[in-house]
């Protein structure tokens, strides 16, 4: 019996309509003679900064370069502390590490598996230098409330972007403020299966702070302050490239409509899951839908339910940060974190895109309702 392969994502069905648009943005800068840190990438920075609501934008890499540029901008090293999740998997514990600080792991709020600011606060000691909040799924922390704790100690926040490019939440002032617009510095990832992605790798960081921002300029190209004269000790070769800067121009065009959609897709899988015993991600209209992660009792049965039903799904994430087995050295133990270890044994990521269909989407609710039942 044939069966429709509905897959998690499919950049094929994202990038073919914007196919003529890509094509000429990368024959521009072939055409320019000139591929890093040219015009496309200042012009793209200028643009993100704009979106996000904040007045710098410095590109990397990746989003893994941009959380250890973040800390090192911010001279965090050896006997320094940050304290982070253990849930989205182990991009900011590496990143700590490389820094030679020392990560330390908090649970997380059963309601959003985002940073529990209950526990925050309890776990800042005179080490902690600072917080790092990981936005997960496409949903914010809960940032007022981390903001609040950071201003009573003193203590800068870096925020993980990599997976809200354009969510949103309401500040002190009943006002929306977006992604990268809340703490000191915030990191994004552009990896292609991101809201907003490139064809490749890539990251970039925001902030409202000059002089951070030119420090990082500084610190993702050698520590330059010109060519060839090194004012930065620790600089890296860390720099967005034209073609990726130009691709990304293109596609931010398209972030808001891509995140409707992609919330319009998830009021459908509320609309045809909401009455059986899983847990469903809140209805929240900030929320860009990066992931949408159910909680289910029996998840291995129900996600190879759907892999039989030819159903694509995954984990984000599997294994708890302080559980890896190249972190033991942290000296967590097993029932360290216990939401966090809880919902690693439940989540289940649905397929979840722009383009995905109301039929594909009416498929995949189906088939999630037979393997609950089972």
């Amino acid at each position: 019996m044939n069966k429709t392969r509905i897959p998690m994502g499919d950049l094929r069905r994202q990038n073919t309509p914007l196919r003529a648009e890509i094509d000429a943005a990368i024959a521009a800068v072939l055409d320019s003679g000139w591929y890093v840190l040219g015009r496309e990438v200042a012009a793209f920075e200028q643009e993100f900064a704009s979106y996000c609501g904040v007045s710098h934008c410095i590109g990397v890499a990746s989003g893994a370069e941009a959380l250890f540029l973040a800390l090192a901008a911010l001279e965090i090293g050896a006997g320094d502390e940050v304290i982070t999740v253990a849930n989205a998997c182990m991009y900011q514990v590496s990143a700590i590490l490389q820094a030679g600080a020392r990560p330390v792991l908090v649970d997380i709020d059963p309601a959003t598996s985002n940073l529990d600011p209950r526990a925050l606060e309890a776990a800042i000691t005179p080490r902690t230098k600072a917080l790092m909040p990981v936005h997960l799924y496409g949903r914010l922390a809960d940032m007022p409330a981390i903001c609040a704790i950071a201003a009573r100690h003193g203590i800068p926040v870096i925020e993980d972007a990599a997976q809200a490019h354009g969510a949103w939440a309401h500040d002190a002032e009943s006002q929306p403020r977006r992604a990268g617009a809340w703490g000191t510095l915030a990191c994004f990832s552009f990896y292609p299966s991101k809201n907003l992605g490139a064809l490749g790798d890539g990251g970039a960081l925001v902030t409202n702070d000059a002089a951070l921002a030119e420090r990082l300029r500084r610190l993702r190209m050698y520590g330059w302050n010109e060519k060839y004269c090194t004012v930065e000790a620790g600089g890296r070769n860390s720099r967005l490239d034209e073609i990726q800067a130009a691709v990304l121009r293109v596609k931010l065009r398209g972030l808001e409509a891509g995140n409707a959609a992609r919330q319009v897709r998830a009021a459908l899988y509320r609309e045809l899951l909401n009455d059986l015993p899983i847990a469903l991600p809140a209805d929240e209209p900030g929320h860009a839908y990066h992931l949408f992660v159910i909680g289910a009792n029996s998840r291995d049965a129900l996600r190879q339910h759907l892999s039989t039903a030819g159903i694509g799904s995954d984990v984000h994430y599997p294994f708890p940060a302080h559980l890896q087995p190249a972190y033991a050295q942290l000296g967590y133990k097993p029932g360290a974190l216990p939401i966090t270890e809880h919902l690693a044994g439940q989540i289940l990521s649905l397929p979840m895109f722009p383009e995905l269909t109301h039929s594909e989407i009416e498929q995949v609710a189906a088939a999630v309702r037979a393997g609950v039942r089972q």
